[in-house]
């Protein structure tokens, strides 16, 4: 099993969902047997496991939570789905702020069923974020919408490139909203450097995760982000884009892959760390 040198981890986080057959507690076990300091949280294993015990299990452990994932979804026609879907993104905020994380991720949601307005999607988004904002100011924490590869807009994010989620953020404050910048969703758009830029100078980059390009994609591509170093990003060179646009906060390893959830938890924490330092400077 790889390892990696506590001291080298301190800008490192896992993400969850990298290890999604961890229990809450065994994650936080792990965490510290492997010297791990950081880790990024889901909504739906916290409510297993119950809000107020997460967030004494972490803080307990000497954790940070880095982010919670996620809100959003923002695209519904329907004033009853909408009005739902801006109630359930307050409950994320709350549960952020219980968390102690000052970062909530947002997948804007895709395509309502029967619609082919891209467009009018992301006023919605926009509408939302509205609403949103100021509630998530009141509760200390900042709003990161994360624009996903293309192949995802029909159905689950129709923010698609960085310059089209900096176009959402900058209608509002940076301490309310900006962006996540994931390699796995923008490596092949030779834009992103630029935008990174932008989202750097405006104070927008809200947090860096990493995750592998590696193909063939599985059948419904949701899980089929790589493990760092397998794939064809070179994660060096993007988290210099990221560095020289000011950003110095933790890096968080986010990986959908049925592979790696197929194996011991442990084991592929342990291995994630390491292929971090492997792959980061």
């Amino acid at each position: 099993m790889s390892t990696a040198e506590p001291g080298r981890l301190e800008r490192f986080s896992i993400n969850q969902m990298t290890v999604k057959q961890l229990s809450m507690p065994e994650l936080v076990a792990s965490c510290g047997e492997l010297g791990i300091t950081n880790v990024g949280l889901w909504r739906e294993p916290v409510q297993t496991y119950g809000l107020e015990a997460t967030a004494k299990l972490v803080r307990d452990a000497g954790l940070t939570v880095t982010t919670l994932c996620r809100g959003g979804f923002f695209t519904a026609i329907d004033p009853q789905e909408r009005a739902e879907a801006l109630a359930d993104n307050r409950r994320a905020i709350d549960e952020a702020a219980t968390l102690g994380t000052d970062t909530l991720v947002l997948v804007s949601g895709g395509l309502p069923a029967g619609s082919k307005d891209l467009h009018g999607a992301r006023e919605r988004i926009a509408d939302a974020l509205s609403e949103l904002g100021p509630y998530a100011e009141r509760h200390g924490v900042r709003l990161a919408i994360e624009p996903l590869h293309p192949m995802y807009a029909s159905d689950r994010c129709v923010v698609s490139t960085l310059a089209q989620a900096l176009d959402l953020a900058e209608r509002f404050p940076a301490h309310q909203v900006g962006v996540t910048v994931d390699t796995y969703h923008i490596w092949w758009d030779d834009t992103a450097p630029a935008q990174i830029a932008r989202a750097g100078a405006g104070g927008r980059i809200h947090t860096f995760q990493l995750a592998d390009w590696t193909t063939p994609l599985p059948q419904g591509v949701l899980t089929g982000r790589g493990q760092i170093g397998d794939g064809s990003i070179d994660m060096r060179e993007w988290q210099r884009y990221v560095e020289a646009a000011g950003y110095t906060g933790v890096i968080e390893v986010e990986l959908f892959n049925d592979g790696l959830w197929a194996r011991d938890g442990r084991e592929v924490l342990a291995e994630t760390a390491a292929r971090f330092v492997e792959h980061t400077s």
